[in-house]
């Protein structure tokens, strides 16, 4: 049965290789989404253990955020966009889980992460996400949730409006596309609390900024940040 079972996976294998994320390259047993080698080489940061890092600076003077960071440096044609790609179009909500947990194992390593009470991902309209199939920034959740053990809240904080494409926008027309489309429910939940806002990539900090004023109106005691990568 075993040796039945082993050529099966082969030939699957052969039909459907089971490919790397981030370069293309076969993976062996017991690697999943990501090759070894692409797990030890990519660009890692460490906002995790510095508070003044280049994430925290980019939101002085616009939000008071308790901490913020992001794993990885986001470098255009790099592994990184590849594995973004991958996560948000190419249905494999299983990849944001496993890069939420390697997300998580970094915070765990934190002094500015040890009290939260909550996870937040960036929320996506209801259209959007139905096309995609799931949240990309919610699989992140619930991969750091899994190494905190902290929950995630998907009832919060929810988008009210589509948005335009932020591409080709700068930060001050990427904040006003952004400045009214999300809305909190069930606020008197959220008093007092530390709340850790998720999502996959940043760029100006206009999505997390609009979600972080929303929240703070609110009465949360404290926002915090955390991406998986930082475009800068």
């Amino acid at each position: 049965m075993f040796l039945f079972r082993k050529y099966f996976d082969d030939l699957l294998s052969l039909l459907f290789p089971n490919l790397c994320c981030a370069c293309g390259a076969s993976l062996y047993a017991g690697e999943s989404q990501l090759c070894s080698s692409c797990l030890y080489h990519l660009p890692y940061t460490d906002h995790h253990l510095h508070e003044e890092n280049k994430v925290a600076r980019q939101f002085w003077g616009r939000i008071p955020c308790h901490a913020a960071m992001a794993m990885l440096f986001f470098r255009k044609h790099g592994n990184v966009q590849q594995i973004i790609h991958h996560l948000k179009y190419g249905n494999q909500p299983e990849l944001g889980l496993k890069l939420g947990q390697l997300l998580g194992e970094r915070l765990l390593l934190s002094p500015y992460y040890s009290n939260l009470d909550l996870l937040i991902p960036v929320p996506l309209h209801k259209k959007r996400e139905r096309q995609r199939g799931y949240n990309q920034s919610a699989g992140i959740a619930e991969g750091i949730s899994r190494v905190l053990q902290v929950p995630v809240s998907k009832a919060h904080l929810m988008r009210k409006t589509p948005t335009d494409s932020q591409t080709k926008k700068g930060r001050s027309l990427r904040f006003e596309n952004m400045s009214k489309a999300f809305e909190v429910r069930n606020k008197e939940e959220l008093q007092g609390k530390h709340i850790l806002l998720v999502d996959d990539v940043l760029t100006t900090g206009a999505t997390l900024e609009a979600c972080g004023l929303e929240l703070l109106k609110c009465g949360v005691d404290k926002v915090s940040f955390a991406t998986l990568a930082f475009v800068g």
